[in-house]
């Protein structure tokens, strides 16, 4: 039996990788190429930081109005402060013919002034960035059906990671068997140096393999998000991402403030907020009943601590929803929110990011080396 199960084992995980093997590749050389693509972008485009002034943020409706100017064609679609030493940017997002527009207006926080116009997407240009992201994503593909094909190409990694275990385990959990299963021989032939560089490296990554291909399936399947959250909450359901609701029938109030329903917003939420890293505002509201939206990160170059503030668009009186602020939020709502941070490696900072860039590059080799096994083996044969 212990035999018919390895023949098993071992049959599916060189079909399961020659099926899923191309896929693998691009997903995950895609994915490593984009860890440091902040990092990249702030050192390329100067444009993006300030120097930092002892003074406060000019309000959101100074910055979209000079925004305006630059972009009357569009209506902004989002707003960000950064922190003191970064310029605030209001961006325009166009979809025409299936095609994608995304202009940016990068600005000075403290005083307003126009920086840069940035026509990121649009006819004639190309962004690289968001090439890779298209790549990692859905491999360039219809996003519905690429983005189903990698989500298929992940689950198979899982199952190929598992297999994959179950081919490396040594046959005794002795020294010598150890070092042969843990160690790469170097002035081995080329032969075992192949297979070395597949299952020994293929092993030390395995875990944090599969923690980034469950992060990533997260998004992939609201099925599996939705189990994993189930899972991790104890058997809650996880609730549909809504917004609270303005109140309707007070529509027809006038606001006799002369500052803008937005500006309010923003001074309310920052005299609760004395040290955010990064400030998110929808500054265009299309439906009766959408509330004014402000999202603030706490910690620089990480998403996941980050509170939401909802104010009625009629009356400013606040509102709430569950999970609207991180340290009230609970287990699974937590883990949710760090779903990005924990893919990205982000959520260990630097060092997490040089990991997370490790292992893709890593994962990215198995379908080679993998591959390069099976032909040399059908060569013989």
């Amino acid at each position: 039996m212990p035999s018919i199960f390895k023949r098993i084992n071992h049959w599916l995980h060189l079909w399961l990788g020659l099926l899923s093997g191309l896929v693998v590749f691009i997903v995950a050389l895609t994915g490593a190429v984009y860890v440091f693509h902040q990092e990249i972008k702030d050192t390329l485009e100067p444009w993006r930081f300030v120097e930092a002034q002892d003074s406060a943020f000019v309000p959101p409706s100074c910055l979209i109005d000079t925004a305006r100017k630059y972009v009357p064609h569009l209506e902004p679609t989002g707003l960000t402060y950064e922190d003191k030493e970064g310029a605030a940017a209001v961006g325009f997002i166009s979809q025409q013919v299936g095609k994608i527009a995304f202009e940016v207006v990068f600005m000075n926080p403290y005083t307003g002034t126009f920086i840069k116009r940035q026509n990121v997407l649009g006819e004639g240009q190309f962004d690289f960035f968001h090439f890779i992201e298209d790549g990692h994503r859905h491999l360039w593909l219809p996003e519905k059906i690429g983005g189903k094909v990698v989500g298929i190409g992940v689950l198979l990694f899982l199952l190929i990671s598992l297999s994959g275990l179950i081919l490396w385990w040594p046959r005794k959990w002795n020294k010598q068997h150890l070092k042969r299963s843990l160690s790469i021989k170097r002035t081995s032939n080329s032969k075992r140096l192949l297979l070395d560089l597949h299952n020994v490296l293929g092993f030390y990554i395995l875990l944090f393999g599969c923690v980034l291909a469950i992060t990533g399936l997260v998004w992939s399947f609201d099925w599996f998000g939705n189990a994993f959250y189930y899972l991790s909450s104890g058997g809650e359901t996880k609730p549909l991402h809504e917004h609270p609701h303005s109140d309707i029938s007070q529509a027809s109030r006038t606001n006799r403030d002369s500052i803008a329903a937005i500006d309010q917003a923003f001074f309310l939420t920052m005299s609760q907020e004395h040290n955010p890293q990064r400030i998110f505002i929808n500054p265009s509201i299309h439906e009766e009943d959408e509330p004014i939206e402000i999202v603030v990160s706490l910690i620089k170059g990480k998403y996941y601590k980050h509170n939401e503030y909802f104010y009625d668009r009629y009356t400013l009186a606040p509102l709430r929803m569950k999970g609207d602020r991180f340290e009230e939020a609970s287990f699974a709502d937590k883990l949710d929110k760090m779903n990005y941070d924990i893919h990205t490696g982000a959520i260990l900072g630097l060092p997490g990011k040089i990991l997370a860039f490790i292992v893709s590059l890593i994962i990215a080799s198995l379908p080679i080396t993998g591959f390069l096994l099976w032909w040399n083996k059908q060569r013989v044969l």
